[in-house]
């Protein structure tokens, strides 16, 4: 299998942590910026991060910094539109997607979602968890070809942006995993949760 490129979602607007770049907030003594990027790091063959506003405040982290192309923050499809374009650029064929704001996500999400898309003959491969015996989606955490950047292009301007309906369109592949590594960082009481569950070495 051919790595793929791999893109950090912090484009959103974090408007229950009080706005401002969600990437920034410190775990552990760590950014979430520096965490995604070690973790992700370790399972692609480059890395960016999808962020808006001025690029220059995310300088730091040494890493492409990606604009959504679509104006009007229409959500986590623009970032991977966004990744797309840059992967296209560099010649890849696809790309992982990952949340700045979930810090434990799993070491082997991109060899799995790889792996889940061979198997079910598809382009695309979504992280599920299972809760209560119902299948749930994490859908900012998948694989994505470079080959559909076009549709994904034509179905934002159309309007599309709920990012399973467009996924699924193209028959896209559930990939389970084990809940635990989703945990996202929503509020101010997610980040003190999230401090209670970093390994003891980490804090």
């Amino acid at each position: 299998m051919t790595s793929p490129l791999g893109v950090i979602l912090a484009g959103g607007l974090a408007t229950r942590m009080g706005g401002g770049d969600k990437g920034a907030l410190m775990l552990g003594g760590r950014c979430l910026f520096d965490r995604a990027a070690d973790r992700l790091g370790l399972q692609v063959a480059g890395l960016a991060i999808n962020a808006n506003g001025a690029p220059g405040r995310l300088v730091e982290f040494g890493l492409p910094i990606l604009a959504d192309s679509v104006p009007g923050y229409p959500g986590p499809l623009a970032g991977v539109l966004a990744g797309l374009d840059w992967a296209a650029a560099r010649g890849a064929g696809s790309i992982v997607t990952v949340a700045v704001d979930t810090p434990f996500f799993p070491f082997d999400l991109a060899e799995r979602l790889q792996r889940g898309a061979q198997r079910a003959g598809t382009q695309i491969a979504i992280a599920a968890t299972e809760e209560e015996g119902r299948l749930r989606r994490q859908p900012v955490f998948a694989l994505w070809p470079v080959a559909l950047r076009g549709d994904l292009r034509s179905a934002l301007e159309q309007g599309v942006r709920k990012v399973s309906y467009w996924a699924d369109s193209h028959g896209a592949a559930s990939v389970l995993f084990a809940s635990e590594g989703f945990f996202n960082i929503n509020t101010p009481e997610d980040l003190a949760q999230a401090e209670a569950m970093l390994p003891e070495a980490e804090r």
